[in-house]
């Protein structure tokens, strides 16, 4: 109970930042309509254009870069007018077609207009909560996979959302406590949207020796920062920065994921494997408009301290690139590889030699089948001609 108290303490000091304030990847729930009020499906007018005219304000206030949310909201303002919205009675219609427009002046992937099928809760942060709730039942908590692989490679899959860092310390302290029997680790982020960045830290923490500076967040009056480091104490095991670590990343790894392989990736502790991720590098907070509509508004961006920038609108760049579906593959190679290096005659160092040199016969094998089936396919073509001439 000692170590998991530590944990809850260091989560909240990791950050300058005060718990309270907006975070990339967590929900804050603005006003809405009261519960007991039944929603028609279809917006009137008057409702949709207070809706469109309130997301202009939002962004207009909000947005991290005031000259590009000043434009925006203009742009919202002269489509409302000229009743481009005006048609839009489903909000799902509406929502599509307010994203569209805010995403075509700089194409923040973060800054949109999201219908809700269910209704959004009035009480502040119930949202979040039943969002963070749903995500831990259906990921075990927020790692819904760990493995041991040929080689002495251990893999460790992150679920679709990072969970807020009071709920993950304890399964993320499980999950690192078992891989530290292992070589190498794949670290499995192609399915994982992002979420809390105090998580983000968290998990580093596990793979760091030292006190490390991993991320900025500079808001838009530019006289606000929140800064993260790694945590001074962890539940469980750390796994340290000695093994060799592979992240593997694909197009659908989003936000707080991506600046974990970011982080990972400029402090060298990492190699990436996979396909470009997503671009998304400011943390958005949230606005309820309407009863399923809410405006998600970045309002800060990420500096990173080695780079000085972030990968908004690029993406993680992998160091090793290949289809997001053969990330684990590829990277369980390099591991097996790596582990082989090692020297010694341990378990694991032995099962890493043998299967590469199983995987070197296989591929031996198969080079020369389709070297005899290409000379077979050629003898065949070659020998109507050779009739013929005959």
């Amino acid at each position: 109970m000692h170590q998991a108290s530590s944990i809850l303490d260091a989560c909240a000091i990791a950050c300058s930042t005060p718990p309270a304030q907006r975070l990339p990847g967590v929900r804050h729930a603005g006003r809405a309509c009261h519960p007991e009020v039944p929603v028609p499906t279809d917006l009137q007018p008057g409702e949709l254009s207070r809706i469109v005219e309130r997301c202009a304000a939002k962004v207009e206030d909000h947005y991290v870069f005031p000259a590009t949310g000043t434009r925006l909201a203009a742009l919202l303002r002269e489509r409302l007018a000229s009743g481009a919205y005006h048609q839009a009675g489903d909000p799902r219609i509406l929502a599509e077609l307010v994203t569209t427009d805010l995403r075509s002046v700089n194409g923040d992937p973060h800054l949109r207009l999201r219908h809700r099928p269910e209704r959004i809760p009035t009480q502040k942060g119930k949202s979040a909560r039943t969002e963070a709730d749903r995500a831990a039942e259906l990921t075990m908590g927020g790692v819904p996979a760990v493995a041991r692989l040929t080689g002495g490679t251990a893999l460790l899959e992150l679920g679709h959302s990072l969970l807020p860092a009071r709920d993950a310390a304890e399964t993320m302290g499980a999950a690192f406590t078992l891989v530290t029997r292992s070589e190498a680790l794949l670290l499995d982020l192609r399915r994982c949207r992002g979420g809390d960045p105090h998580t983000v830290a968290l998990i580093c923490s596990y793979l760091l020796d030292e006190h490390t500076h991993l991320n900025t967040l500079r808001h838009r009056d530019e006289s606000r920062s929140a800064h993260f480091w790694t945590l001074p104490a962890v539940v469980g095991r750390r796994y340290g920065s000695a093994r060799p670590l592979f992240l593997l990343i694909g197009p659908a790894t989003f936000s707080g994921a991506e600046e974990l392989a970011y982080n990972l990736q400029q402090l060298g502790r990492g190699t990436v494997v996979g396909a470009r991720s997503g671009g998304g590098a400011h943390p958005q907070t949230v606005f309820a408009l309407h009863a399923h509509l809410e405006a998600s508004v970045p309002y800060a961006r990420a500096v990173n301290p080695v780079s000085g920038t972030n990968w908004e609108g690029i993406g993680v760049v992998p160091d090793v690139e290949v289809e997001a579906d053969r990330a684990q593959a590829v990277a369980h190679r390099l591991a097996l590889e790596a582990v082989a290096r090692r020297g010694g005659r341990s378990a694991s160092v032995v099962e890493a030699r043998e299967e590469l040199a199983r995987r070197l016969d296989e591929e031996t094998a198969a080079e020369k089948a389709a070297h005899k089936a290409s000379r077979k396919g050629a003898e065949d073509t070659a020998a109507p001609e050779r009739r013929a001439t005959a």
